[in-house]
């Protein structure tokens, strides 16, 4: 099962995903598809032995059809964290239903997707029932599914600690909404490699697995956790609701992706820890890495002019 498409491949998890493909086939298979609708943007990817990216939009139909035909396997990863209630539907919940569709009418059975933790059709973010109902359209499907749950990730490219402590050199005081959300960070790698480990190991059709760190941890305690492994550490004064609301919806009306949103805000009503019901990463034999096994060396390694990147991904995101 070489013949891989992964959509999503150019984003912070798929770029790992698509490093342990090419390892998994010792770079001698192939080919792994990545479709893209910006392909300079996946310079990256193109270094990689067995890797194409294809200049291709997922949101047509035809095109759709054209990537999934003739796979051994489609991993989806395709997912956003801000936008309006339709742009969370297309993306979460009717991608996967027309991926299904066009598996089902190219007699591909092999299906990997990442959902998160939290997924549910009561819950409180439109964030959190668009990845649940995405999950229904593949699960009805009759598929050879495997499901994915990860908690907040972190890595050397990640959109919260290294936003955190660039907030922490920018401002003496970080003023921070829903300080005690709890959450069980998980090492992209991790991730990665339990992603990629599903396509070998069959039990893990038809599962839903839970990919969570070692320990849990407030939002609070990640935001000092950045700020001192970064070397600027600042006061973290958590907001009532109402003021972390009102934060909130002023940042979205910022030009482009917000820090934080409300949907956000009410994401993080949920718990992003792992139930202990489900399997997890020690199923494969993964050992979940800790987060201060990783973070220090990549906060505390930002130098000369390489300070100033995620203050660039901050203001170009």
């Amino acid at each position: 099962m070489f013949n891989i498409l992964v959509l999503g491949g150019t984003g912070f998890l798929g770029r790992d995903v698509c490093e342990k493909l090419v390892e998994r086939s010792g770079g001698g298979e192939g080919p792994i598809t990545v479709p893209s609708r910006h392909p300079s943007r996946a310079g990256d990817l193109l270094t990689l032995p067995t890797v194409e990216v294809d200049g291709a939009d997922l949101y047509d139909d035809a095109q759709l059809a054209r990537l999934v035909a003739g796979r051994d396997a489609v991993i989806n990863l395709v997912g956003i964290l801000h936008g309006s209630e339709a742009e969370f539907q297309r993306v979460h919940a009717e991608l996967p239903a027309r991926l299904a569709r066009a598996c089902a009418k190219a007699g591909v059975r092999r299906v990997v997707h990442v959902s998160a933790l939290g997924a549910a059709a009561g819950a409180p973010s439109k964030y959190l029932r668009s990845k649940a109902a995405g999950e229904v359209a593949l699960r009805s499907a009759g598929l050879d599914l495997t499901l994915l749950r990860p908690s907040v990730m972190f890595g050397e490219h990640d959109h919260l600690m290294n936003r955190f402590a660039t907030l922490q050199r920018m401002f003496p005081v970080l003023p921070l909404a829903c300080a005690d959300a709890r959450f069980q960070p998980v090492w992209v790698e991790d991730v990665a490699d339990a992603i990629v480990r599903s396509l070998d190991e069959h039990w893990t059709i038809g599962q839903t697995i839970e990919c969570a760190g070692p320990a849990v941890a407030t939002l609070k305690q990640l935001v000092q956790m950045a700020g001192s492994w970064s070397g600027h550490r600042r006061a973290v004064i958590p907001l009532p609701d109402a003021l972390a609301r009102l934060q909130a919806a002023m940042l979205e009306l910022l030009p482009g992706e917000p820090l934080m949103s409300r949907d956000n805000l009410d994401s993080m009503k949920v718990p992003n820890v792992a139930s202990g019901s489900l399997p997890g990463l020690a199923r494969f034999d993964i050992t979940p890495t800790a987060i201060d096994a990783v973070m220090p060396g990549v906060l505390g390694g930002l130098r000369g002019a390489a300070r100033l990147d995620p203050m660039r991904a901050l203001a170009h995101p």
